[in-house]
């Protein structure tokens, strides 16, 4: 994992890496609904001052955190494929050393916690659906194939509550009890999501595009 990561602006705005990702022309009949996971144990149970979308710096602070770069991005889709506007798009994750923003697990880890990370995040789509995150490349978890918790909310309504997995990650994907409880080939496969080298980064950035789809329709 690469920890000389050179900081960015705090206002992180939807890159061109990121809006490459997003392929129009995706049919409706071929959506697949994005499966409702677990939100496990660590949901932060005292959010951070900082819940912007990049988690890889602390507010204003000019120290990283330590792990590999991902720039995860993605659209929230309805059943049809319409794009939802004004979803608010959550994620948490553990750190590159295996703690999550959570007292009950970083409380015990405290020495291993990597504070200059995030943990969590959130992103508001606009009219096309979309949203950007920079964070970390998920890293394994005791028990647990490496993962990013994802929550889609929308007022006080919570619409989907799911986890996303690494493509390349897939002989620890197989022994998750949680990933493998997919049923349907499709479904888990709408949540295995492929990492890829950022063209031209020199700190081995990666990339990858998470496309959610609603199994209803938003009210409103």
């Amino acid at each position: 994992m690469s920890s000389s990561i050179v900081p960015v602006s705090r206002r992180l705005v939807l890159g061109s890496a990121a809006l490459a990702l997003f392929t129009p022309g995706v049919f409706a009949e071929e959506l697949v609904k994005t499966p409702r996971q677990t939100e496990g144990p660590f949901y932060p149970n005292k959010l951070p001052l900082d819940t912007d979308n990049d988690l890889i710096i602390i507010n204003d602070g000019t120290n990283p955190s330590v792990g590999t770069i991902a720039h995860l991005t993605g659209k929230v889709l309805d059943p049809k494929g319409n794009p939802v506007k004004n979803a608010l798009v959550e994620i948490w994750q553990c750190d590159a050393n295996g703690v999550y923003l959570h007292t009950k697990d970083s409380e015990p880890k405290k020495d291993k916690q990597d504070k200059h990370f995030q943990g969590f995040g959130r992103f508001l789509t606009g009219s096309t659906g979309e949203y950007y995150f920079r964070t970390i490349k998920p890293v394994e978890y005791p028990g647990r194939a490496p993962h990013i918790h994802v929550k889609i909310k929308m007022g006080k309504d919570t619409l989907l509550i799911t986890q996303c997995y690494a493509k390349d990650e897939k002989a620890r994907n197989e022994k998750d009890g949680i990933y493998m409880g997919i049923k349907d080939p499709k479904a888990r496969e709408s949540v295995t999501v492929d990492f890829q080298k950022v063209k031209g980064s020199k700190i081995g950035e990666l990339q990858a595009q998470f496309t959610i789809v609603l199994g209803s329709t938003p009210a409103g």
